[in-house]
C-alpha cells in the first residue's frame, strides 16, 4: 500500500507559497490576524445581508401602509 504523503500548511502570498512551519513567532501570530479579521468580515457580510432583508421588508410594509 502506498503512503500518502500529507502536505504541511501555508500560505499562498503574491504567488509565492510559503510554509507556515518556516515563520517566525510574530509571523504567525499576524497571519492569526488576518484570519480572525477575514472570519469577521465574513460574519459581517452575512448580518448586513440580513440587515439589507430586513430593510427591504419593511419598506414593503411601510409602503403598504401608506393611504391610497
Amino acid at each position: 500500500m502506498a503512503k500518502v504523503k500529507k502536505e504541511e500548511p501555508a500560505v499562498t502570498v503574491n504567488g509565492v507559497k510559503y510554509l507556515i512551519a518556516d515563520f517566525s513567532e510574530e509571523a504567525k501570530r499576524q497571519l492569526l490576524n488576518v484570519q480572525a479579521v477575514e472570519s469577521e468580515i465574513s460574519h459581517l457580510q452575512v448580518q448586513l445581508a440580513i440587515a439589507q432583508t430586513a430593510r427591504n421588508a419593511y419598506q414593503q410594509a411601510f409602503k403598504s401602509a401608506l393611504p391610497a
